[in-house]
């Protein structure tokens, strides 16, 4: 296990922030996690997986933990549905890798997701029309009121979009590791026009039988790559914004207010919803505001993707991003009639 005081933690986060910490304590197994003597530690005490969807907006007074618990194991190859336990400490895309590499239906669209297993499923990341919590069976957590293990069932983590109980435990439950479901039947999930274009598909194309889960991955990458910025080369914390979730009076609004400025025949992307509610791209709406390529101090909004908001060279801010951020946000309001929030952590 490392401890070490006053540490620099601007390679930990994606944007970069120059940030410290008190203390950071790195551990490499479920047993290590539980000797650390917790009334002694610098407070507040937070935990972080690849710091991806962070934003450290000042020093951090208190506690980091990060877990380095690293296996990935195959329960039990034999079904159709295969149970698959990683560690909290993963790195997510290294484990789509591993199960579409072996030919496994389940996370190709979630390929490429910065970020690692433990903070995936506290966070239910999501992509090209699958979110994490679809392939969890279960997590294994350290509760550090009642200093213990402890396991909860898929619906026990009350998932939901971006969202699950583990981020309102206000830090109580550590993920250390989480069994995943996947499955060796054919399942691939190519609703999103994108993603068949990468692979050659028409809209109304059948897809081809010998589709295989790796193919599937690469073409998800190159997606992504071809509008998301490279956290190693320029500092971001991916997707800042959420999608927003509307009722259809609002997104009626928004149609209006998009044919009366681009014309009768614009079209707003949206997808409809359980319940009628309507979700509505940020990325399109923060586009249509006029906000791609926007300059706040050392950040801006990626030229590629509106929803991504960078550290352009590595010079930002904290407040140069929260400047940014509220700009949006007040643009796409007085415009669109339409509440934008944060996916990003602000800490």
């Amino acid at each position: 296990m490392t401890r070490i005081e006053n540490y620099d933690l601007s390679g930990r986060n994606t944007f970069g922030m120059k940030v410290k910490c008190a203390l950071f304590i790195e551990y490499s197994t479920a047993k290590e996690l539980e000797s650390i003597d917790w009334d002694s530690l610098p407070k507040p005490v937070m935990h972080i997986g690849g710091g991806s969807n962070l934003l450290f907006t000042k020093d951090f007074p208190g506690t980091i933990l990060h877990s380095c618990i690293n296996y990935v194991k195959y329960v039990d190859v034999g079904l159709d549905e295969i149970p698959v336990m990683a560690g909290s400490g993963v790195i997510f895309d290294d484990f789509v890798a591993n199960v579409s590499g072996n030919g496994l239906w389940g996370p190709e669209n979630l390929s490429l997701i910065p970020g690692e297993v433990g903070a995936a499923a506290v966070q239910n990341i999501g992509a090209y029309g699958v979110e994490v919590k679809d392939i969890i069976k279960g997590v294994v957590c350290y509760d550090t009121v009642e200093r213990k293990s402890v396991k909860f069932q898929n619906d026990e983590c009350r998932y939901g979009y971006r969202d699950s109980m583990f981020k309102g435990a206000q830090g109580r439950y550590i993920v250390t590791a989480v069994l995943f479901r996947v499955s060796r039947a054919f399942a691939p999930k190519l609703e999103y026009k994108g993603v068949r274009e990468a692979l050659g598909l028409s809209p109304d194309a059948a897809v081809p039988e010998d589709l295989t889960p790796q193919r599937v991955r690469e073409a998800i990458i190159g997606v992504r790559r071809a509008k998301l910025p490279d956290p190693a080369e320029i500092g971001s914390a991916g997707s800042f914004f959420k999608n927003p979730v509307t009722d259809a009076v609002s997104f009626a609004h928004v149609i209006d207010v998009a044919r009366e400025e681009f014309g009768p025949d614009v079209t707003v992307p949206h997808y409809i919803l359980e319940g009628g509610m309507v979700k509505i791209p940020a990325a399109w709406l923060i586009d249509r505001c006029g906000f791609k390529g926007a300059v706040q101090g050392g950040a801006a909004v990626y030229e590629k993707q509106p929803l991504v908001i960078v550290n352009a060279e590595g010079k930002a801010t904290p407040s140069d991003i929260i400047a940014l951020e509220k700009r949006i946000i007040e643009g796409v309001g007085n415009k669109f009639g339409i509440v934008l929030h944060p996916e990003v952590e602000h800490v």
